[in-house]
């Protein structure tokens, strides 16, 4: 009688150390699936669940090769030079973001071709949508089929745009089985929440939590800019189900629920039954609105996320809450200056 070896499905996760990869990193074990994960740095917030996990820097083309060793049945490519507005906006750390991610996402596609490495994910951005389509706060546009003539408002976003090409030409040429997304702010427990490169939920958090009762927080600009955030949980569900479906995308993994910054700030205070003022100074803003399109995958998959965003700040607040608590006792600054480089999921 001839046994056969069970074999169990392998996943490589590209940016495991960031917020987006370490929690799919937990996501594929309960799923049963070896888990290799590289990144600059091991996970911030707790221990990575991988297998095996190699700190290593994707731009180099070696490194990409070495952890491409084997033929994965699925390559999540999150890795990118990313972070929020302070970091993307301000135009000084553009070489950075469009030289870096690039980098990466060249040597990443050849590594996986060599290896005959089929399905493959990639995590775009909603950020590459065109800025004239999302100048009117309460109508922005971002169906699929609204990303060209491309106008993206920010280096990131045109790298993201190059990117997708870059997959789908792959996957004209050399039979990659390419996967699309393209993420709309998601945000969760074990997520940046200082330093400037954190996302808006994050940061409201931190401002009210550090405020005192009846206080001020500040926000840059008018706060009447609109946007959706998708809480990390529906963003794993949306992206498994895309990489396993017989369909490459692009396609929007976001919330259709739009609020504007005040009235995410005002959620934020009513979670935290804690009231403090609004004080509106000049910074960086990005588009005037953006907000998720989910008939296509609704359409494609016969799914779209369903949480609310409350339901998500009330399990995001008080982690938060613990790493401000945590910081304060060790006397660690809350520091608002971006590093140069970390290299982590995209939006």
């Amino acid at each position: 009688m001839i046994i056969k070896e069970h074999t169990m499905n392998t996943a490589l996760v590209c940016g495991a150390g960031g917020f987006i990869g370490s929690h799919l990193v937990k996501r594929l074990k309960r799923e049963g699936f070896w888990v290799r994960g590289v990144d600059l740095k091991f996970p911030e917030f707790g221990d990575t669940e991988a297998d095996d996990f190699v700190v290593g820097d994707l731009r180099d083309p070696v490194i990409c090769r070495s952890v491409v060793d084997r033929k994965f049945d699925e390559i999540y490519q999150l890795a990118a030079d990313m972070g929020g507005a302070g970091f993307v906006f301000t135009g000084e750390h553009d070489a950075d973001i469009m030289h870096n991610s690039a980098l990466i996402n060249l040597n990443m596609v050849e590594a996986a071709i060599k290896r005959n490495c089929r399905r493959f994910f990639y995590s775009s951005s909603a950020c590459m949508y065109p800025e004239y389509n999302q100048l009117d706060p309460d109508n922005p546009k971002t169906a699929e089929d609204t990303a060209y003539p491309a106008q993206p408002d920010s280096e990131y976003g045109w790298e993201k745009l190059f990117s997708e090409r870059l997959y789908l030409a792959f996957a004209r040429n050399h039979g990659l089985e390419a996967r699309i997304a393209r993420y709309h702010n998601i945000f969760g427990p074990e997520g940046t929440w200082e330093g400037g490169r954190e996302k808006a939920p994050a940061a409201l958090c931190r401002k009210v939590i550090t405020a005192e009762a009846g206080g001020e927080i500040e926000l840059w600009g008018d706060g009447t800019q609109t946007r959706s955030f998708l809480y990390i949980d529906e963003c794993l569900e949306g992206t498994t189900r895309l990489m396993r479906s017989d369909w490459a995308g692009p396609v929007n993994i976001g919330s259709e629920e739009m609020v504007s910054i005040n009235a995410l700030a005002s959620m934020i205070m009513d979670v935290a039954g804690k009231q403090v003022s609004i004080r509106h100074i000049p910074g960086p803003l990005g588009v005037a609105g953006r907000n998720s399109d989910n008939k296509l995958i609704q359409e494609m998959l016969g799914w779209s996320p369903s949480e609310s965003l409350r339901d998500g700040i009330a399990k995001t607040y008080p982690w938060i809450a613990e790493q401000v608590a945590a910081s304060q006792a060790t006397e660690e600054p809350v520091v608002e200056s971006a590093p140069k480089v970390v290299l982590a999921a995209a939006e």
